[in-house]
């Protein structure tokens, strides 16, 4: 630390030097010592020492600590002399809210509302909502900027962020409206704009767009590459992104840690056993880059998928850091694909130790007990979720109609068209029944009768959202539907039959990867 050294040799440093020495801090990431040296800073004179460069740095260490209260009180510090028209200073308080979740950025959004605006704010709050999730806030903000006026142009930060927005939403009419407008711009083959494109064409279901965006994209960086074999790989067209990582590596760029995750990823969802085995150890005899978490979650799900659930759970017991949860997950659900109910067991003692209030744990273990028949088990783990008061996540499913975005929850009925959407369905039903359709009952609760089996399952909400696409979308257009659970046996059984009586193709995105339903087969050959 030479640079602190010389600055305690100085007998009364300036703002300026204490400035200068708070933002190496913060360059070199030992944020609270910044902080300490700018509150020193303001007890020892007064607030108007702090200019416009002290104030970003402040807020620079700030957005760094797990303290939101710091971020507060420099926003009350900076609206006391006056900086908080500051576009710079707010633009920079605008990112140190946004690492605070929803309510800081409610406040960060007040913030904004009030401020002089300029392209960097627009750009920061579609971006900060974009990267928080909330991609209909980050739509709808983009098209007020399109209005404002006043000089603010979109640009390629901007487009970015609102296809990362598309991209979470599955919202394809929207995000083919953005990719217009980066034509119109000419920035197709910007490699930030066209990777950004990839990734959302990607996941909305449109991987051969995706494709045909890649091939735009002029001087392909590392992530451009990464984005395109993962494209393929939750698509589970393993070989395409295989042939992609060759492709990328002829082209003289060095994969790394992310592009394993994107290899092995594409491999576990494709069944690709020998080539995972393959790339997983080549990844550090052949690139020196070290097994992270990520690469065994992926080699891990690929061999529990593969029925090699010894090995997984040996690969498990070798790692070299702690499993997570997503690793013991993922044995998890293999242990339900090959009924192994004792592994499954134990996979479940250890995630309940990582986090016991994860509802999806005890529904995954509660279904393995039922599909095993062992029903007193089914009521222990009830018994367990009402005891500990798990609150399991409501399972929907959207679809984008007109640039719209619908809801549907099971069983749901606050859709206007709800009487409509349920009599479609019914005779959907009764339609796929005389084609050979039998609902998959095994592992609803046993204490229902069949009839009340099957009524539960046809209430679901993927059911309900495509019997809704079906009613409103133009004939013979593909069904785009996003769900954030996985998507059970039954439905996906199910959709198979719809594709077959409607002669329309349906894409699903669930939690984990994409389904595509065309003339009664699943792209994924039933391997998920």
């Amino acid at each position: 630390m030479d640079a602190r050294r010389a600055f305690d040799e100085i007998p009364d440093p300036n703002p300026v030097i204490v400035t200068a020495m708070a933002s190496g801090y913060v360059r070199n990431n030992l944020v609270y010592h910044s902080l300490e040296l700018f509150r020193a800073m303001i007890a020892s004179d007064s607030a108007s020492v702090v200019d416009e460069a002290a104030a970003l740095v402040a807020f620079s260490a700030s957005a760094r600590v797990p303290d939101r209260g710091v971020t507060a009180s420099l926003h009350a510090l900076i609206a006391k002399i006056g900086f908080e028209r500051n576009a710079g200073v707010v633009n920079t308080m605008l990112d140190s809210y946004a690492k605070g979740g929803s309510r800081d950025l409610e406040v960060a959004r007040k913030v904004f509302d009030t401020m002089e605006r300029d392209v960097v704010s627009w750009n920061s709050m579609i971006a900060l909502y974009a990267q928080n999730g909330m991609s209909a806030e980050a739509i709808g903000l983009y098209s007020k900027m399109l209005n404002v006026g006043g000089g603010i142009k979109c640009n390629a930060v901007a487009l970015s962020a609102v296809l990362l927005a598309c991209a979470h939403a599955g919202a394809i009419q929207t995000g083919k409206r953005i990719h217009n407008q980066v034509v119109r711009m000419g920035l197709e083959e910007n490699v930030y704009v066209g990777t950004s494109v990839v990734d959302m064409y990607s996941k909305c279901g449109r991987v051969e767009m995706a494709s045909r965006a890649f091939r735009k994209i002029k001087e392909k960086n590392i992530l451009s590459w990464s984005a395109m074999i993962t494209g393929y790989g939750m698509h589970g067209r393993g070989q395409e992104a295989l042939e992609i990582f060759t492709e990328m590596k002829r082209s003289g760029l060095r994969p790394n840690y992310i592009t394993f995750i994107s290899v092995l990823a594409a491999c576990s969802h494709a069944g690709l056993l020998d080539e995972g085995r393959y790339w997983y150890n080549a990844m550090k005899q052949e690139f020196g880059i070290e097994a992270g978490v990520e690469h065994y979650g992926c080699m891990v799900d690929l061999l529990g998928r593969a029925g090699c659930l010894d090995e997984a759970y040996s690969l498990i017991k070798e790692m070299k850091v702690k499993p997570d949860a997503a690793i013991w997950g993922a044995l998890l659900s293999a242990c339900r694909i090959h009924k192994n109910v004792e592994l499954a067991e134990m996979s479940v003692k250890r995630l309940f130790e990582l986090d016991a209030s994860n509802s999806g744990y005890y529904v995954l273990l509660s279904n393995i007990y039922a599909e095993a028949g062992m029903w007193k088990d089914v009521e222990r783990i009830r018994l367990l979720v009402k005891t500990r008061r798990i609150e399991k996540p409501p399972g929907y499913s959207s679809f984008e109609l007109k640039g719209k975005i619908y809801l549907f929850y099971v069983g749901d009925k606050s859709h206007p068209q709800h009487i409509e959407i349920y009599s479609y369905l019914e005779k959907l039903l009764e339609r796929m029944q005389e084609a050979g359709y039998v609902p998959n009952t095994g592992s609803v609760l046993h204490d229902l009768d069949e009839e009340e089996k099957e009524s539960a399952l046809r209430i679901h909400s993927e059911k309900l959202a495509v019997a809704f696409a079906l009613m409103n979308s133009v004939p013979r257009s593909v069904i785009h539907i996003i769900k954030n659970l996985r998507v059970c046996s039954d439905c996906h059984t199910a959709m198979k039959f719809i594709t077959k009586i409607t002669e329309r193709e349906i894409i699903i995105r669930d939690l984990q990867r994409f389904h595509h339903f065309k003339d009664g087969l699943c792209s994924c050959r039933d391997y998920w």
